[in-house]
């Protein structure tokens, strides 16, 4: 079992900065690719950004420039900082995290940019 806290999410005003953390607990050895998910108010989940357990990462075309994807493997936490924020970035954001071939998710942070 994993489980996965989100923490850092908060009110902010457009053009400024978050940073999201995900922090693992539980019985494993190692994490293989995580990832951040947000979802709106009346919208689906869309993907923001993944980083392989070797540090190889994607972005969201809506994010890249903006938002860095990172982890730290002996922390077993992963992170999200969010430069430039734009109103439209407000969402639940959730982690996630595959291991044992299952992925878990966390419960997510609110994160809600103001214009």
């Amino acid at each position: 079992q994993v489980q996965l806290v989100e923490s850092g999410g908060g009110l902010v005003q457009a053009g400024g900065s978050l940073r999201l953390s995900c922090a693992a607990s539980g019985r494993f050895f190692v994490l293989n690719a995580m990832g951040w998910y947000r979802q709106a108010p009346g919208k689906q989940r869309e993907l923001v950004a993944t980083i392989t357990n070797g540090g190889n990462t994607e972005y969201a075309d809506s994010v890249k420039g903006r938002f860095t994807i990172s982890r730290d493997n002996a922390k077993n936490t992963m992170y999200l900082q969010m430069n430039s924020l734009k109103p439209e970035d407000t969402a639940v954001y959730s982690c996630n995290a595959q291991a044992f071939g299952v992925l878990y998710w966390g419960r997510g942070t609110q994160v809600t940019v103001s214009s």
